[in-house]
């Protein structure tokens, strides 16, 4: 597949190394091309840089910015987003608290649903770190992408990213999902204190 990731910041450099470990190529686009280029040349293979605002020539874009930024980037694009699959990997926290916002739409996945009606949404990787994604596994295990969305052919193009990464996806059903996926991402993120492990944990799934 080709992909494009909004962002160059450590989740973009996370999920675009386990697309391109899974033979993906990458498009980065940043406000500032610098930052994409930047990201670009440390990644090297295929992967391409632009500048927020440049066309979407991909079937699936991931928006790995903050949940801060989503609406912005939304408004910049607007109707190109019809018919893509739209990966939302934030978690809706007010950071100068760090506390959870409470969202009116109920999750931020369903906040871009409504902005972007013509797009597939996907909530994914909100619940795995960046230097997690990185490295592909944590202890030696693989990592669980938790993965929910109303479009299924949407569904399983997010849950092939994630398998030929080497990463395991799981099912988490339909979009209204992204309301507990967000609590997850939250909690494991609060636990980061107590567990000491600087953001280098990983949620897994047993069965």
């Amino acid at each position: 597949m080709d992909i494009t990731i909004i962002g160059a910041g450590n989740m973009a450099r996370g999920i675009a190394t386990r697309a391109l470990a899974g033979g993906h190529a990458v498009r980065l686009l940043t406000p500032e091309r610098d930052e994409a280029q930047g990201l670009a040349s440390e990644l090297g293979a295929s992967t391409q840089a632009g500048i927020v605002g440049d066309r979407l020539d991909t079937d699936l874009v991931v928006l790995a910015i903050t949940y801060g930024a989503v609406h912005g980037v939304l408004d910049t694009y607007g109707d190109q987003l019809d018919g893509k699959i739209v990966v939302d990997i934030t978690n809706p926290v007010d950071f100068d608290t760090f506390q959870p916002l409470q969202l009116q739409a109920g999750s931020a996945a369903q906040e871009i649903a409504n902005a972007a009606p013509g797009a597939r949404v996907v909530k994914a990787f909100n619940t795995t770190f960046a230097g997690t994604l990185v490295e592909g596994h944590v202890a030696g295990r693989t990592l669980d992408v938790l993965i929910a969305s109303d479009d299924e052919q949407a569904k399983q193009a997010v849950s092939k990213l994630a398998t030929d990464g080497g990463m395991h996806a799981v099912d988490a059903g339909p979009l209204g999902r992204a309301h507990e996926l967000e609590a997850m991402g939250y909690m494991h993120m609060a636990l980061q204190e107590t567990l000491g492990t600087q953001y280098g944990s990983a949620l897994t799934v047993s069965a």
